[in-house]
């Protein structure tokens, strides 16, 4: 954490380009050593003041609805890939104006807006359901019971193939490659017959590839012995990992107050500005922290809504916390800004960047009328 924290008016998120093109760097080794092409996931990860930076590196982009698509397509300008569950009939003109990849949810999608893609150029893919769960949060996981999310073999429509290029899955969520293999195991089991037809498989996301732990070198290897075995193009598309441990969220202490244990009020919230903190659930770690009873002094940290479970957790730092004190949690670039939203009216963290020289730039600041906007 390489800048200072009195800078802007918290709160307000931060990302810090060092940290961003050291995960780039590890992305590009992969694509340069496997000839992959790897897709930015703008689901998690939309901070487009960075798209000419991460277009240096990556492939291109891919969108789960329109606007994202849009985004992908103005401001990084490369590959634009789509996946929706379903797509809607007054936006699917622009959908094949602006995307070169159309990946389809179901059979009926398919035939229903094939012809206007094909009729377009764009390359068809399906989306394929390999019913191989091997995640740990039932809410994260598209191979469960009753998902939405792609055609299982039992209903592979082996008559509609005609125009298709390309199939895509996508199971993971901040998994390693062990993970991976044993998809693919199921995927080629199940699907493995059609793929001699296909130009190109796309291995979605959830990819932990820029994590400390991750085996890369197995990656590389798992791709290469697909390719070189079907003959096909390999896409991945990462989206936490292209922003994995890059960027902070700065908040202030507002008050201190006394309820059987010490309960500090924040000017963020979790359920405005860290929604996954509720969702999921997941406990950031804030700079110079510990876990409850770690170190002397123990808060529980809530947020400034009147939802009575807005709650981030209960932590312990080496000194009383005092009203003005700024509170540092880690690894906020990834789904947080995505996510977030102005509940009870509360304003959103400004966006900030910590460059290539440690200094501080302000990117983007919101107000009442960023609110008042969404409403009607």
């Amino acid at each position: 954490m390489d800048f200072n924290v009195n800078e802007i008016q918290t709160p307000y998120y931060i990302v810090d380009e060092n940290l961003l093109i050291k995960n780039l760097e590890i992305l590009k080794r992969v694509i340069d050593e496997t000839g992959c092409r790897i897709l930015l996931a703008q689901k998690a990860f939309s901070m487009y003041a960075f798209y000419p930076l991460i277009g240096q590196y990556l492939s291109g982009t891919t969108a789960s609805g329109l606007f994202e698509a849009r985004l992908g397509y103005e401001e990084m300008g490369k590959e634009n890939h789509i996946f929706s569950p379903a797509y809607l009939d007054n936006e699917f003109e622009e959908v094949t104006d602006i995307c070169g990849h159309i990946v389809f949810n179901s059979f009926t999608q398919l035939k229903k807006f094939k012809e206007k893609a094909i009729s377009k150029g764009r390359k068809i893919g399906i989306r394929v359901n390999p019913e191989c769960s091997t995640g740990e949060h039932a809410i994260y996981d598209p191979c469960g019971e009753g998902s939405r999310f792609g055609v299982t073999r039992k209903n592979f429509d082996i008559g509609e193939l005609e125009g298709v290029s390309g199939l895509h899955f996508h199971t993971l969520c901040e998994q390693n490659v062990d993970d991976l293999v044993k998809t693919l195991y199921a995927f080629e089991e199940k699907f493995g017959e059609f793929l001699p037809q296909m130009e190109w498989v796309n291995f979605g996301g959830g990819h932990h590839i820029t994590r400390s732990d991750y085996d890369v070198e197995t990656l590389i290897e798992v791709i290469n012995r697909f390719q070189e075995k079907y003959k096909v193009q390999v896409y991945l598309e990462p989206g936490e990992a292209v922003a994995l441990n890059t960027g902070y969220l700065v908040s202030t202490v507002l008050d201190v107050l006394e309820n059987n244990m010490q309960i500090a009020i924040l000017d963020t919230s979790a359920a405005c500005h860290m929604p996954d903190v509720l969702e999921m659930p997941y406990r950031p770690h804030i700079v110079g922290s510990g876990e409850a009873g770690e170190k002397d002094f123990t808060y529980r940290l809530g947020g400034n809504t009147c939802l009575a479970g807005d709650i981030i957790g209960d932590y312990s730092f080496d000194k009383p916390l005092k009203v003005g004190d700024k509170l540092v949690f880690c690894d906020m670039a990834h789904y947080s800004m995505v996510k977030n939203n102005t509940f009870n009216g509360v304003g959103l963290p400004s966006i900030a960047i910590s460059g290539r020289e440690n200094s501080v730039r302000l990117v983007k600041s919101f107000g009442y009328q960023d609110f008042k906007t969404r409403l009607s």
